[in-house]
């Protein structure tokens, strides 16, 4: 314990010393910040681009890995909203790196709306919503008529008019993404061809009454709900769908669900703030690992355990497709 507590003493008391003696060009350029949320998604990036030079980050969740050349960043955040705010949070104040023009790019899992896409598919996204910030009712509860115990903030029903484009009550629901930089990012890879195998085609095979479910994995544009809670099923997805056109104003449209971006994009706003970073290069790109409704012939509870069983086997293979429940549950 007294090792450890003196490694960070160590630690902190070199940061503070960087902060002071780093003059602005002695510092670590960066043009493109790579953001994933646990290792296995940045693993293809460090051998591949490669991102070789491993750096120690000691006020994060691992360490960074960087392209001296290409001046390319890799973060691996921790999976959920608070994990990611805070490592994103902790790389914009380092006093060893340039970002304050470094376009961030997360590149990450996610589940997919079987009616926008199918699995292995890719979306870009033009809106991040937080899927957290509400007011519940148990759904067993709930009045006659409700579709959903969610209840958005300052509201007291589902759905509640007038709407609250993007805020409620001084709470932040929405991260409104620069919409051309995601159109040119779309146009430059929308005609690349995804991979498929026997694997994929099994899966969508369970969704017989989702057109877009069952085509090969694709390219989109597509928004997404950040939520900390791992839900499943026709009715919230229903709920999701409804979540963000109304948080939106009808603007943006579900596609993805996934853990960390609201705070990836909170702590971008107010990085940017103070000139550390620029929220208007974020870019969200996240790649269908699942559907997040049950396919054809089960409940969602069947879903959950099913998919559970197979993330843990799935891992003992080194499997990229359920990754997103093997870090949590295996």
């Amino acid at each position: 314990m007294k090792f450890i507590q003196c490694t960070a003493v160590i630690a902190i008391a070199t940061l503070t010393f960087l902060a002071v003696s780093l003059r602005a060009d002695d510092r670590i350029p960066v043009k493109v910040v790579v953001v994933a949320t646990f290792d296995n998604e940045l693993q293809n990036w460090i051998t591949n681009l490669p991102l070789a030079q491993a750096l120690p980050f000691p006020q994060g969740y691992r360490p960074l890995y960087y392209n001296s050349k290409l001046q390319v960043l890799g973060i691996i955040t921790g999976e959920g909203k608070s994990h990611a705010a805070a490592s994103i949070m902790g790389l914009g104040f380092d006093p060893r790196f340039d970002l304050s023009r470094a376009y961030w790019l997360v590149a990450a899992i996610a589940g997919v709306d079987p009616n926008k896409a199918s699995v292995g598919s890719t979306a870009w996204a033009k809106f991040i919503v937080d899927g957290d910030l509400s007011y519940q009712i148990d759904a067993r509860e709930i009045p006659a008529g409700w579709s959903t115990g969610y209840v958005p903030l300052g509201r007291s029903s589902p759905y509640q008019l007038p709407s609250q484009p993007f805020n409620s009550n001084g709470v932040q629901q929405v991260y409104q993404l620069d919409a051309s930089l995601a159109d040119f990012a779309f146009r430059l890879t929308a005609k690349v061809a995804l991979p498929d195998d026997t694997n994929l085609q099994q899966v969508r095979n369970g969704y017989p009454g989702f057109p877009n479910a069952l085509k090969p994995p694709f390219v989109l544009e597509g928004d997404e709900l950040a939520a900390d809670t791992f839900w499943f099923g026709d009715l919230l997805n229903s709920w999701a769908e409804n979540w963000i056109s109304y948080w939106t104003v009808g603007r943006g449209s579900f596609a993805t669900s996934a853990f960390e971006d609201a705070g990836v994009g909170q702590a971008l706003q107010f990085l940017s703030q103070v000139g550390r970073a620029d929220q208007n290069r974020l870019l969200v790109l996240r790649g269908a690992s699942g559907y997040t409704v049950q396919p054809q012939g089960e409940t969602p509870a069947q879903f959950l355990a099913i998919e559970i069983r197979a993330a843990c086997r799935a891992s003992r293979k080194r499997s990229m497709i359920f990754t997103r429940w093997v870090a949590s549950w295996c």
